[in-house]
């Protein structure tokens, strides 16, 4: 494990190699501790490189065992090995040179789960983003592409299955017990794309013909006799390779298409070239052990690393700086893709959320930083939302800007013209301007600005001369490195609404760009005239949440409440019904701290209980609107000196004042929202049973017993059901006896499937209240707890601290002592993992002031440790820093 403070990492200094790598050849023989890699490296020095320039190659942990040049052993005195670095002198100056280089490593003690490692009897790599150099000594940068050709050996018998990336060149016997494989990647790739995974694993098999006729092989690789569960994986596999050639005109480019699940992994999956290796709760799923989310996630997420292939594989990305260019595209390619399989409205509605929840806190706090970096001191901590979720958004924005057909356009250039390189930002907007004719280069300054944009606005009606004034005003705010900010192009779709709901259209507008529905916000401060307006319009902003922003538009009650009931844009509606909702949350948290009777205005809950109702609304939509803004949410809108107490008691009261007034709404849709038949997680079916098990929580309110929600635990006959139906039990009845019933048949059930005892742990881990930490503890004590399993981890502790605020934010700080303790307990086996959750205190300067002296002294301990790895020192620095 490094534990040294990190070298910053510059986008300024970057400079090609100095070599160019012309082919990689890899044997691999497998051996739990020691494993012996061979690498064949051709290289030629780049023209105007100094005849005399060493190669250096990257290193981690490694010990060198061999070392030859075009097939001759070097004397020392001509390299330097250390574990971290390969340095090599006296090489051919003009003419290409083979470089062999061999290593031993021990899979079996890699905790930290990058590199090669060995786990549950499967050998298994993760090499993004600086893995590999954990394999051999390399060049390991995004930048340096070249073919592959890989070879395996491993006992027969242990390791039946050999695969890598590419098309398979063929295999046979090697020596007693053992045997080999050869694969071959005609794509050049960097290093980070490369996979290995042998062992003994079960096979779904099928086959997809592409739209020019190619037969490609698909197989998904599981634990044997698990198979059934990888069938929805495939049909998600086959929609999106059809999706992908239908939407984007992207064909699939090799002759087979595998995936591998494991249970042991960092991440959610990897888009190895042709070998995708997935966290197994993305992969597998049946009725009984997937809810709706589940299904819904392994859709999204097969999707998303397929869709690499084109946005990441074939393109890559210079520097890591350039990551949004693979994964912010990719998200907005994958959240289309969902959109078209599901339902548009209800799927921008749960990104949105997502980007609210995780993306804003994360632009407003010491780890902000833009969605592309200009430095980085470990690049393991830029795997991030503003990477990820906010990249995606600035795609969309793109796709806004300039319509759907010009937007193919520039992806259709990007896709010819970038083919097998590894690009930056600016050759991606350039293809968009290229098409286009359009000057981007105020629109490029979301990828260079960290911070969420507040956009202020006011209105007015001039009923005499028939016009409609919009005033607008941005602001940037400062982020760590970034104090001073430029205008940004803020593309805003928008809607002036008639008192019946029709759109109302201006015979002209004057002060900005109007193109269909899409205001052009591009100054600091901008007065826009809209005329020809017969009567007062209703104003719906940002549409769609065209663009990711803070919207400060104060509307009246009734206004809101139009927008509720009749915009065409459903995603506008369900922001109507969140802006009449919030003020009341708000004002009821700080009522509740200072210990006023907490109210619940009857316009919002009219409201709610209007949309809730109206069975012109698909049942996914009313259930969104029926889910209140979290506490985190609540928490993020106050804006500082926060109680988590005082927030969860004055969310509760108004989710029982809804509920109080909703009783007869809420009884009639958990009566009528009941699906019937074979279980379907198709959109409709999911939908009804989120409105249900919605409508049980609100009814639960109002219960005194827990008979309600154990009758519906015991009728359940599917995860999604059974999962709702206990976490209310659990949330709302804690401490009863049909409650611990219902966890030890819950346990008892499924204490064979990793999976579902991960929500097992999460439910628990998420009930609030002070006894939630001595709950932690005595689940971490069980014997099914396992410190080694990242999804295990996840499920207990980053559960406990990124989804229970009253009980990981005691007043006591007792919480964040604990996580302190668990970060020093993971960092030396996972710094990963422990990096991850640690940003779960990204937020405490927003604490009360109790709170949050308790929490910087837990990380003032963590930061006073003099062993920590790179991956933890980058974020408690930032997160501490002033």
């Amino acid at each position: 494990m490094r534990t040294d403070t990190g070298q910053i990492v510059n986008l300024a200094d970057y400079r090609p190699t100095d070599f160019v790598l012309e082919r990689v050849d890899l044997t691999f023989d497998l051996h739990p501790t020691e494993t012996k890699v061979e690498a064949r490296l051709i290289f030629h020095r780049r023209e105007g490189i100094d005849p005399k320039a060493p190669l250096v190659l990257d290193g981690d942990e490694l010990v060198l065992s061999g070392l030859l040049l075009d097939q001759s052993e070097l004397p020392t005195e001509q390299y330097d090995a250390t574990p971290e670095s390969l340095t090599v002198r006296g090489l051919p100056e003009s003419t290409p040179f083979e470089l062999t280089i061999t290593t031993v490593i021990n899979p079996e003690a890699n905790t930290q789960l990058m590199g090669l490692y060995r786990t549950g009897g499967i050998y298994c790599t993760q090499c993004e983003a600086e893995g590999f150099r954990r394999i051999t000594y390399f060049p390991d940068r995004p930048d340096v592409l070249a073919p592959y050709t890989v070879n395996i050996i491993a006992d027969r018998a242990a390791n039946p299955l050999l695969l890598s990336n590419g098309n398979f060149l063929g295999g046979a016997g090697y020596s007693e017990g053992k045997h080999f494989a050869a694969w071959f990647d005609p794509h050049p790739k960097p290093s980070y794309l490369f996979a290995l995974v042998a062992g003994d694993l079960g096979v779904v098999e099928d086959t997809f013909t592409t739209l020019s006729g190619r037969e490609v092989a698909l197989k998904i690789y599981v634990e044997h006799g698990k198979e059934p569960r990888a069938a929805y994986a495939m049909d998600a596999l086959k929609r999106s390779m059809k999706w992908d050639e239908e939407r984007f005109g992207r064909e699939y480019d090799l002759d087979i298409f595998m995936i591998v699940a494991v249970s042991d992994f960092n991440m959610g999956a990897m888009e190895n070239k042709g070998l995708n290796v997935f966290n197994d709760k993305y992969v597998l799923a049946d009725p009984e052990t997937a809810t709706d989310a589940d299904y819904a996630n392994i859709e999204a997420i097969i999707a998303h690393e397929y869709f690499h292939n084109w946005t990441g594989n074939r393109i890559t990305c210079r520097d890591w700086f350039q990551l949004c260019l693979k994964e912010g595209l990719t998200v907005y390619r994958d959240h289309e893709f969902s959109a078209d399989q599901r339902s548009r409205p209800v799927k921008r509605i749960v990104e949105v959320r997502h980007l609210k929840s995780e993306q804003f806190p994360e632009d407003s706090g010491p780890l902000a930083h833009p969605v592309r970096p200009t430095k980085y001191r470990e690049i393991n901590n830029f795997y991030t939302t503003t990477v990820y979720e906010k990249g995606s958004e600035v795609t969309r924005m793109i796709a806004t800007l300039l319509g759907r057909d010009l937007f193919k356009q520039g992806m259709d250039l990007y896709f010819d013209r970038h083919d097998g390189q590894a690009v930056t930002i600016e050759d991606f907007v350039r293809c968009f301007e290229d098409v286009s004719g359009r000057d981007l280069t105020q629109f490029s300054l979301w990828y260079h600005q960290a911070g969420t944009p507040l956009v202020t606005a006011s209105a007015a009606y001039d009923a005499e001369a028939k016009t409609f004034t919009l005033s607008l005003e941005q602001m940037v705010p400062a982020t760590p490195g970034q104090t001073a900010k430029k205008p940004m192009h803020i593309p805003l779709r928008m809607g002036l609404l008639a008192e019946n709901g029709t759109v109302i259209t201006p015979a002209s507008v004057i002060g900005a760009e109007l193109t269909d529905d899409v205001l052009h916000l591009t100054k600091q401060t901008q007065t826009v005239t809209f005329h020809g307006i017969p009567s007062r319009p209703v104003l719906s902003l940002n549409r769609s949440f065209s663009t990711p922003i803070n919207l400060q538009f104060s509307q009246s009650t009734r206004d809101l409440s139009l927008i509720a009931r009749y915009e065409t844009d459903h995603f506008a509606r369900w922001q109507a019904l969140i802006d009449l909702g919030l003020p009341n949350l708000l004002q009821a948290a700080r009522d509740a701290r200072q210990g006023i009777d907490i109210t619940c205005g009857s316009a919002f809950t009219d409201a709610l209980l209007a949309a809730a109702a109206d069975e012109s609304l698909e049942p996914a939509f009313r259930a969104q609107a029926l889910a209140l803004p979290s506490e985190a949410d609540i928490g993020r809108e106050l804006g500082g000196n926060n109680d988590p107490d005082a927030i969860h008691a004055a969310r509760q009261t108004i989710i029982k004042r809804v509920a109080e007034a909703g009783k007869q709404v809420f009884t009639a849709l958990y009566d009528g929202m009941q699906t019937t038949g074979v279980f379907s997680p198709n959109a409709a079916s999911a939908g009804r049973r989120a409105l249900r098990n919605t409508a049980l929580g609100y009814l639960s309110q109002l219960d005194e017993t827990p008979a309600r929600a154990k009758a519906a635990y015991d009728a359940a006959n599917n995860m999604t059901d059974l999962s709702a139906a206990l976490t209310i039990l659990a949330q709302r009845f804690p401490d009863t006896a049909e409650t611990a019933a219902a966890l030890a048949h819950f346990r008892d059930r499924f204490a064979d499937n990793a999976l579902v005892i991960d929500k097992w742990f999460a439910i628990q881990a998420a009930i609030p209240g002070a006894g939630a930490l001595e709950r932690i503890r005595l689940l971490m004590e069980t014997p099914l707890f396992k410190r080694t399993n990242p999804n295990r981890v996840r499920a207990v502790l980053g559960t406990f601290v990124f989804a229970n605020p009253t009980g990981f934010g005691r007043a006591d700080g007792a919480g964040y002592h604990f996580l302190a303790d668990e970060i020093l307990e993971i960092d030396p086996r996972n710094p990963q993992l422990a990096a991850r959750i640690l940003t779960s205190m990204r937020s405490w300067r927003l604490l009360e002031p109790v709170r949050a002296d308790h929490a910087r002294s837990a990380l003032m301990r963590i930061e006073r440790s003099n062993n920590l790895s790179t991956d933890v020192r980058d974020i408690v620095d930032r997160i501490l820093k002033e």
